[in-house]
């Protein structure tokens, strides 16, 4: 039988069930491989103390500090009715800060005898608040003694202190000595980067980096080490999509050319105002992909109303003039339908292909979704299979069995992060040949963030906005420190409708969800003030029609309402007959109606970044200039508040994207939301190391030009192997 390679161990073998399965469950470690690659966030040095002057809310930290004093109060409590209750306070600092710590009940005895003043420890916990002050209650802790035969300052040999990423169950130094078990391991790990590469950037080997990184004795390995194991996440990602892109240059696609004088020169003379600079740039950039023998694979990302829309028309009326069909792919009924509706009416008579009042080149544009009546679906597909529909608009209705193309030539899938894999792989699978594929994305992505996600897409960027779009004011509205500022956003959007506009108010929630009895267990009072539940649509709807908004036209909009219904109050609101719209972020892509100017977002903080910018683009889209205000009650300081203000002080989105990921860290660049695997990045941050993946990607295009299977180096097919397993591989293939 083979020997398992050291670093494929299973924990378990090595650290003992208990330990494997808490590493399992809570940190994603199943292997001696995976605990090496599990990097300390930070170190600590011995004769520094950490800042609590900086600790974050709601997180488990590790700190290193000193008993300033302790005391034991005895107290009254319905388990100990006499008076027997016993709290133990700790109040530990480092030079920068005080932070006190809490022991309830039995389990005050042994802190008690422990944490004598002038005692130096590491102290792990979740921070909370408690009579607006910071504290850790209950945390776990280990003495930092001075003499040098103590096993635990033995076990940190060395200056530096790793500090590993931790949760409740396993603490940092837990996890060091379990790290310093399988150390050794290290030496066999094969180095995924070619001789070459790593000697012309002078890169330490993988084993010393390891070594270096788990067990530093100076700054300077750590410096060495982290740059090695960002070069190896940059690379190995890099030559996974370098792959890709190599394999897709080898598929066979049709050529799409469009016709000198079809249809797409038809809907030009017809266009009542010319293209933007950015949109003839990108249009042109999709033409020539269209016109190669191998499947086009673009990213099309641009403001929220740059004129995607309009772009990827004039690519679809280029296929369909080459004898092809396309199909566009929209995350929601109300978004197909809409997008079905906007481009009927810019198409005119030129959507009537085979009716008596088409023109000579037409084409017929088909709406597919759910909800469609048996009948009207029933002609739908009968329109695709004969080719007799150019252009399709759809759900994922589109990519049933029962769905056949007569001749799938482009795939237009809007907003790409809603949309599976799966789905997108499904669809391409329609076309005889495979169809080219143009991705759209509203939200902008900086460029480093596009090249590692989507390393294997072309991307062509709008920046600029049509002629005739307004700018868009934010405002922060600080509702707990400054009510007033409230009392005068409800003000405005009155202003906005007697001046014949319209508004939207935005909130997290819908406010009919069903009491979850889980969700019972009581909170403390801070508990409560920190985390009341969101705002709620319905709540809010009333609130504001009985009160502030009294007299005006105020409706609804959420998921959970009938198609129809939704329909029905989208038309009402386009037309102008509600005055006031109150939506959960269903309107966030695609609705367009020109005279709203106002948006009210309640619990602000609630959004992330790019859906804030998402929303606010839903107003300012006509003539007249467009207001935003993001309502909070977080408190000044707070990132939260951060947050909003950059919202509030840029329409740019590709600054917003950048300011979002440096606030959230990217995640998975191969997204938790792309795939559903775990992180593969855990040293690169992207944003940060942007030359690093420019010259990685470099790197890898020539490495897999000259050896498209990677023969020459299995220490990277091995790497490869184990960063894409296989949902990521599958994931990546599907792109």
């Amino acid at each position: 039988m083979d020997l398992v390679p050291a670093l494929d161990e299973p924990l378990k073998k090595v650290l003992g069930p208990p330990t494997a399965k808490v590493m399992a469950e809570h940190l994603d470690l199943h292997t001696v491989g995976d605990l090496l690659h599990h990097y300390p966030r930070r170190y600590e040095e011995r004769g520094q103390l950490t800042h609590l002057a900086d600790l974050p809310m709601d997180e488990h930290v590790t700190v290193v500090a000193q008993v300033a004093d302790a005391r034991l109060h005895s107290f009254a409590s319905s388990k100990a009715p006499r008076g027997k209750g016993q709290r133990l306070e700790v109040t530990i600092t480092d030079g920068s800060g005080r932070l006190q710590l809490v022991f309830f009940g039995n389990g005050v005895h042994k802190p008690h005898k422990d944490l004598l003043p002038g005692t130096r420890a590491m102290f792990s916990g979740k921070v909370s608040v408690f009579n607006h002050r910071l504290q850790l209650a209950h945390p776990a802790y280990e003495l930092l003694r001075g003499d040098g035969d103590d096993e635990t300052v033995d076990s940190w040999a060395g200056a530096l202190i790793p500090i590993y990423p931790a949760t409740a169950k396993m603490e940092s130094w837990k996890i060091a000595k379990s790290v310093q078990t399988v150390l050794p391991s290290a030496q066999e790990a094969v180095d995924p980067l070619p001789d070459s590469l790593r000697d012309g950037r002078g890169l330490v080997s993988l084993p010393e980096a390891l070594l270096k990184i788990h067990r530093p004795h100076t700054k300077a390995d750590i410096h060495d080490a982290r740059a090695r194991l960002k070069w190896d996440e940059a690379f190995v990602l890099q030559v996974a999509l370098a792959r890709r892109r190599y394999a897709d240059a080898q598929l066979p696609a049709v050529a799409r050319r469009p016709k000198p004088d079809g249809l797409l020169t038809a809907f030009d003379a017809k266009l009542p105002f010319t293209l933007t600079e950015g949109q003839e740039k990108v249009s042109k950039e999709i033409f020539d992909d269209l016109a190669t023998e191998h499947p086009m694979h673009r990213l099309l990302q641009g403001e929220v109303g740059s004129g995607k829309t309009m772009v990827a028309l004039r690519a679809m009326l280029a296929v369909v003039d080459a004898g092809g069909q396309a199909a566009m792919l929209a995350p929601t009924e109300v978004l197909a339908q809409q997008h079905h509706r906007s481009i009927t009416e810019m198409l005119g008579e030129l959507a009537e292909g085979g009716m008596l009042s088409g023109v000579e080149h037409s084409t017929k544009v088909v709406l597919l979704t759910g909800s469609m009546g048996a009948a009207a679906r029933r002609q739908a597909l009968l329109d695709l299979v004969t080719g007799e529909a150019g252009i399709v608009i759809g759900t994922h209705a589109l990519i049933e069995d029962k769905v056949q193309f007569h001749d799938l030539g482009l795939v237009v899938v809007d907003e790409q992060h809603r949309f599976g894999v799966e789905q997108r792989d499904a669809l391409r699978g329609k076309g005889k040949q495979p169809p080219h594929v143009l991705v759209m994305t509203a939200t902008p992505i900086p460029r480093t963030v596009a090249m590692t996600v989507f390393g294997d897409l072309e991307t062509s960027v709008l920046d600029q906005l049509p002629a005739g779009r307004s700018p868009i004011a934010s405002h922060v509205v600080p509702a707990a420190d400054k009510p007033h500022f409230l009392t005068r956003a409800w003000e405005r959007v009155r202003e906005e409708v007697e001046k014949g506009h319209q508004a939207y108010v935005v909130c997290p929630r819908i406010g009919d969800e069903e009491d979850d009895p889980k969700k019972g267990k009581k909170k403390s009072p801070e508990d409560e003030a920190e985390k009341r539940p969101p705002l709620a649509v319905l709540d809010i709807a009333d609130q504001l029609a009985k009160g502030p908004l009294q007299g005006l036209g105020v409706e609804v909009l959420h998921g959970r309402m009938q198609p129809d219904d939704k329909d029905a109050v989208m038309r009402r609101f386009a037309a102008g007959e509600t005055h006031v719209l109150v939506a959960t972020t269903v309107i966030e892509v695609g609705v367009n109606v020109p005279n709203a100017t106002a948006m009210v977002i309640m619990d602000a903080d609630r959004f992330g970044v790019s859906q804030l910018h998402q929303l606010r683009g839903r107003v300012g889209r006509g003539s007249a200039a467009g207001l935003c205000l993001l309502v909070t009650e977080m408190p000044e300081a707070s990132p939260a508040r951060q947050r909003l203000n950059a919202v509030a002080s840029t329409l740019d989105g590709f600054e917003l994207s950048r300011i979002d990921l440096e606030q959230r860290r990217e995640g998975d660049v191969l997204g938790q939301a792309q795939s559903g695997v775990r992180s593969s990045l855990r040293m690169l941050t992207v944003i940060d190391d942007e030359e690093i993946i420019a010259e990685a990607r470099e790197e890898a295009a020539a490495v897999v030009a000259a050896d498209p299977e990677l023969t020459g180096i299995p220490g990277l097919r091995t790497a490869l192997e184990a960063l894409l397993d296989e949902e990521r591989e599958q994931y990546l293939d599907k792109g």
